[in-house]
């Protein structure tokens, strides 16, 4: 049914198959060594014999991963999974294995490739440079993670017996602890910045542990702060959507889905535009309470902004959003970077990023909650709580202080019938009293001696 030919230094396993038109052909399929092509030679054997077998295809990856974002992209992903995993494709995937065939696509061949793409440099994206010159183990993951779903999709469409991927040695991923600033170090941002924006954009993040683009396109008809809602505690918003950008080519491809509203483009000839969409998933769409003292600041906010539009008149964009330029206009997340960046300068603090203020309320929030996970998935929005436990959990200096305090107080303080324990450090040297404590750390037992003793006297005593 099948055969091994040796061809120089590597060998063929060569057998015959019927073509999708009923024709008669034949397939030589090169392997690395004799043993790799005995054990191709008898997968191909056991597939013919019990049915299973699928004849080759001239189809290369990159036209099945046209195929398979036109049709299980956009019916599967949101917008911003779309755009991320086009870019993966046109920039990493197809440029070094695009024209290889699918069915070469071996899990040997696999573990090489992830290899070859530890070589392979960065491409910038959107005019920003790229965190690292090579690609990092994490964008290596989400490729991975791409061609694994892709692959599973070409066995299910009978292009393939079986998936290469689910077993490839990938680059171990590093994951670097976040670094967050304390409550003092929020509090010294907050009294230092004097940018309405970013102080409204702030006190959201940590306060209610909005997301940059959640903060960005939280509009006021979710935001409940009268004085009904903050005289009962009940001051709160809802996060149902969340400003992004999005390029006009991929909101066409997807028919707009998840997409709210289009923001006009105040330039001709751009490709891009802002959107107001629904969140990535669906535990992000939330109800969260607001302190009170930020309510009055979000109410302080829109008398401001009442009067820029008193002053702007019909030259003001009015889309309802909380945090806006001067004009109306919506705040892009490069806004904020870029005033966070200037008050990070200005006020002597240590470099975090502004997502850092969503770890930090989070650590916070499980302080104050004794450890509440589901209620601080609840705020954060988190579809898996790992994240919380796992990213999130930043464990301070000053708690691990008081973890030994509190050691100290509920357990070492307490009488642990241990005569060692009476024996206390005296003020000034003294030697006899040292060699004593000596003589009792390096015998048991004297100390069990002792320790009957003082029992002893203690009957005699009652």
């Amino acid at each position: 049914m099948a055969s091994i030919i040796k061809r120089k230094s590597k060998y063929s396993v060569v057998y015959y198959y019927l073509d999708e038109k009923g024709v008669k052909r034949q397939k030589w399929e090169t392997c690395q060594d004799y043993a790799e092509a005995k054990r191709r030679k008898a997968e191909i054997e056991n597939q013919l014999n019990n049915g299973t077998f699928i004849p080759p295809q001239e189809l290369t990856v990159s036209e099945f991963l046209r195929d398979f974002v036109q049709i299980y992209g956009r019916a599967h992903w949101a917008l911003s999974t779309f755009e991320s995993n086009s870019a993966l494709i046109s920039n990493y995937i197809n440029p070094t294995i695009g024209n290889e065939l699918v069915q070469n696509i071996t899990p040997k061949y696999v573990d090489a490739y992830y290899i070859k793409l530890q070589k392979v440099k960065s491409v910038v994206c959107r005019n920003r440079k790229p965190k690292s010159e090579y690609l990092s183990a994490g964008t290596i993951h989400s490729i991975h993670k791409l061609l694994r779903c892709a692959f599973d999709q070409a066995v299910k469409w009978e292009i393939i017996a079986r998936n290469p991927f689910p077993n490839a040695n990938k680059p171990k991923v590093e994951y670097k602890k976040r670094d967050i600033w304390t409550a003092d170090m929020i509090r010294t941002a907050l009294d230092q910045c004097d940018d309405m924006k970013l102080y409204i954009a702030m006190n959201l993040s940590f306060a209610c542990s909005l997301r940059q683009g959640e903060i960005t396109g939280l509009t006021w008809d979710n935001v409940f702060i009268t004085d009904e809602h903050i005289n009962n505690d009940d001051a709160h918003l809802f996060v149902k959507q969340e400003l992004s950008r999005a390029s006009k080519e991929t909101m066409e491809l997807l028919d707009d889905k998840d997409i709210y509203f289009v923001f006009p483009s105040m330039m001709s000839n751009t490709h891009t535009n802002l959107i107001l969409k629904k969140p990535k998933t669906d535990s992000s769409i939330r109800k969260v309470w607001i302190p009170k003292t930020v309510a009055y600041i979000l109410r302080e906010w829109k008398d401001i902004q009442n009067q820029y539009k008193q002053y702007l008149g019909s030259d003001y964009f009015d889309y309802n959003l909380v945090l806006t330029l001067p004009n109306g206009r919506p705040v892009e997340s490069r806004v904020i970077d870029k005033e966070f960046a200037k008050l990070k300068e200005k006020a002597g603090l240590p470099h975090v990023v502004f997502h850092s203020l969503r770890h930090s309320s989070t650590t916070y929030k499980l302080k104050l909650n004794h450890g509440d996970l589901k209620a601080t998935q609840g705020d954060t929005g988190h579809a898996q709580i790992d994240m919380i436990t796992d990213v999130y959990a930043h464990i301070l200096d000053e708690d691990r202080k008081i973890n030994a305090q509190k050691f100290e107080a509920t357990f070492y303080a307490q009488n642990m019938g241990n005569p060692l324990r009476d024996i206390k450090a005296p003020a000034e040297s003294n030697p006899e009293l040292e060699n004593l404590v000596a003589a009792l750390r390096q015998s048991p037992d004297l100390v069990a001696m002792l320790t009957q003793v003082m029992k002893g006297n203690a009957i005699s005593t009652t």
